[in-house]
């Protein structure tokens, strides 16, 4: 077998369709666009869930229940080991963790989860510490601040 020989699987390749080329094609006058109107047109397309200006039904169903998800808190995560990368002694906040590239997150707050361990003494500002990475930084001799 040379690369002259290979060609695709029987069934593989399909015909392109060559629409308005003849009555006889199957795809000519209306080139399978069906009759008049909006879709018949050039450059149609109507958007997902649109009636032709009938009121669409997800706007004429009743909405019940309670969405949580625009008063939710949202915080971007930073583990204890990431903490790291900073002197002994320092004080680290949250534009400090951001200019780290510690916290590049869309989440407007910062919370330190206790993944990893700790092995500087440091004085933590975020706006809010799990319960083991609290204690983790106050075992060092650390301070953790939440700040508002």
């Amino acid at each position: 077998m040379r690369l002259h020989d290979l060609k695709p699987r029987p069934g593989a390749k399909h015909r392109r369709k060559r629409l308005g080329s003849g009555e006889s094609s199957g795809h000519g006058k209306t080139s399978g666009r069906g009759g008049k109107g909006q879709s018949a047109r050039s450059g149609s397309s109507i958007r997902i869930g649109f009636e032709g200006g009938q009121m669409p039904l997800i706007r004429r169903i009743p909405k019940r229940g309670f969405n949580n998800a625009r008063f939710k808190t949202t915080y971007q995560a930073v583990n204890l080991d990431a903490l790291n990368a900073f002197d002994e002694g320092s004080v680290v906040d949250e534009t400090l963790l951001r200019k780290a590239g510690l916290s590049n997150g869309k989440a407007p707050r910062v919370k330190v989860l206790a993944r990893g361990e700790l092995t500087k003494r440091l004085t933590v500002r975020a706006a809010a510490f799990s319960a083991a990475a609290k204690a983790a930084i106050e075992k060092l001799g650390g301070t953790a601040e939440v700040a508002a």
